[in-house]
């Protein structure tokens, strides 16, 4: 039994961090409560480095209990497990498995209490479990290391404040979008001689049922956060679903959200764990319910693709694959732009989805501060940036991490059959994780104008590889460039440029092919890099993604207005 629900106290803690949010999503200026340098926490902020290490040890080589106190989810018929950190540890840690036909019904009588608290209390619900979130930052830099691959400084940001952003900035959009209607109107219609016509009507955002978060690899708390907390801001009991290589960071946040819930009298059941047996395909299955009303989904395009066409009860959010294009046709600062690129290539073993893949280069070559520059001096001088970034192994290991799942190597592994090796490839020795693979990057050059390169250039090949695209000059590229994100769709795009005129042409197919670009970046921001509150992370208008993390149209669709009337 829970409480009597009671918000109060914390809409009065968080209501100016909700008011702060709502001002950021309507200035796009940069904001962000959470601080993102590790140094930030400990001392009374939070776990420090060392409670943070020792709290992911205290979860390895054991069940791990959703509580709160005890109090675990029903229907767990089982448990399973089975992560293997890509640094080469077994985390040992075993899950509750569900016997949905009895979680689900519980989550759903979960629900009435949640929804009639209204967005005001549920929005400061939601801040109070990122508040209890943030404050296991260094504890979660862990968890996401050790399921992801990423290193640790990139664990800490990307996994902690900045997919704490991220769930913070959805609860922003679904307060907006829940709150544009009035609680309550008086309708009068004048009649005339007669008396008018009087009505009083109330409003209600109410939610669609149960939301599936469908848990990706590489980015659980950063992809995962926003479908989270933009569903349960809107009333909607959430049943998370790891993926079974990344299940301990979002098992956390299931217990921390079950916790929070139960203390401020919510029923727990709003926020579920489906951990999966080896094989099983849960998502497959838990997919088509007709208890499941949204989907949240972060992987492959086959299988967001098979979301779309039989999840057809749900509401369906998908980001799948796409090809990133950079087009280079010009450069004020050709070492910025190397660097640039070099760093973009290389962080996180491109095993982002806004990493670069095609570099988009006239065979004639571009013109720089530098001078003319020949497709070959290109990405000749690219290779060496990346080399030299990488030169060092302490460097390289800090920026790479560690390959993902055995795909990845695969996919690295067979680049070099694909075209002339312009960047080979090293392996990079872990001095903490012997068993880590640690591999640099490859990049191929490749003929845009030849036929038999269009299968490697017109495909994802998720990775630390990519591909150097000789076209016959800027319009060539920019027509590959609209090929590609209509026909493959991308994430991200790129482009290098000191003409007006090829910034325009370049504004001109994003806008029309509905794809996000960045222009001439040569300093500190990545075009790989997407903030909370600044950025929109994919677009929803072409086929890499049909939801933008995080705007209107990502939230609004999460519940529908109810209306009574009575005469006044």
């Amino acid at each position: 039994m829970t409480a009597e629900p009671s918000a109060a106290p914390l809409i009065e803690r968080h209501r100016a961090t909700l008011d702060k949010a709502l001002q950021a999503i309507r200035t796009r200026e940069y904001w962000s409560p959470h601080p993102e340098h590790p140094k930030a926490y400990g001392d009374g902020s939070g776990l420090g480095p060392a409670e943070g290490k020792a709290a992911f040890e205290a979860l390895l080589g054991r069940r791990f209990e959703l509580g709160p106190d005890g109090a675990e989810q029903p229907g767990t018929d089982d448990w399973t497990g089975g992560e293997r950190s890509p640094y080469g540890i077994d985390l040992g840690v075993s899950y509750p498995h569900p016997d949905i036909d009895v979680l689900l019904p519980a989550m759903r009588a979960a629900m009435p209490s949640w929804r009639d608290a209204g967005p005001e209390a549920r929005a400061a619900v939601c801040l109070e479990i990122l508040a209890r979130i943030n404050a296991r930052s260094h504890e979660y830099a862990h968890l996401v290391m050790h399921t992801t691959g990423q290193a640790f400084a990139m664990s800490f940001q990307a996994g902690g404040p900045h997919a704490q952003d991220r769930g913070l900035e959805a609860v922003a959009y679904a307060y907006e979008e829940q709150t544009r209607v009035p609680g309550t109107a008086s309708w009068v219609k004048p009649q005339g001689k007669r008396d008018p016509l009087r009505l009083t009507t109330t409003f209600k955002a109410v939610p669609r049922g149960i939301a599936l978060l469908v848990g990706c690899n590489t980015f659980p708390t950063w992809n995962g956060f926003p479908g989270l907390f933009a569903s349960l801001a809107t009333g909607n009991a959430v049943l998370v679903k790891p993926h079974p290589r990344a299940v301990l960071p979002l098992a956390l946040t299931v217990r921390i959200a079950r916790e929070t819930l139960a203390e401020a009298g919510f029923a727990p059941d709003l926020v579920c764990l489906a951990a999966e047996r080896p094989g099983e395909g849960l998502a497959k299955t838990l997919a088509v319910r007709p208890e499941i009303r949204i989907v949240d989904y972060t992987g492959s395009t086959a299988f967001g693709d098979w979301l779309e066409t039989n999840a057809r009860q749900a509401q369906v959010f998908t980001e799948k694959a796409g090809v990133n294009t950079v087009v280079i046709d010009s450069t004020g600062d050709y070492r910025g732009m190397l660097a640039n690129l070099a760093f973009a290539l290389s962080l996180y073993s491109g095993q982002m989805c806004t990493t670069p893949q095609n570099l988009l280069i006239p065979r004639t070559g571009i013109d720089t501060d530098a001078g003319h520059k020949s497709y070959d001096e290109v990405t000749t001088d690219l290779a060496a940036a990346v080399e030299g970034l990488l030169g060092d192994d302490a460097r390289a290991n800090a920026l790479l991490g560690a390959l993902v799942n055995p795909q990845v190597r695969e996919r690295l592994d067979g680049a070099a059959a694909l075209g002339k090796v312009v960047l080979a490839s090293r392996e990079v020795r872990h001095p903490d994780f012997p068993d880590a693979v640690v591999r640099t990057p490859v990049m191929v050059a490749l003929d845009g104008s030849a036929p038999d390169s269009e299968a490697a250039y017109l495909s994802e090949c998720f990775g630390p590889v990519s591909f150097a695209v000789a076209v016959d000059s800027t319009d060539a590229a920019l027509d590959l460039l609209r090929r590609t994100v209509r026909e493959q769709g991308a994430m991200t795009v790129g482009g290098y440029t000191t003409s007006a005129a090829v910034e325009r042409a370049l504004e001109e197919v994003c806008e029309e092919e509905c794809a996000q670009l960045s222009l001439n970046l040569t300093g500190g921001v990545y075009v790989n890099q997407t903030a909370a509150f600044g950025d929109f992370h994919g677009s929803g208008g072409n086929p890499a993604a049909n939801a933008a993390l995080c705007d209107g149209a990502f939230v609004a669709n999460r519940f529908r207005t109810v209306e009574v009337r009575r005469p006044a």
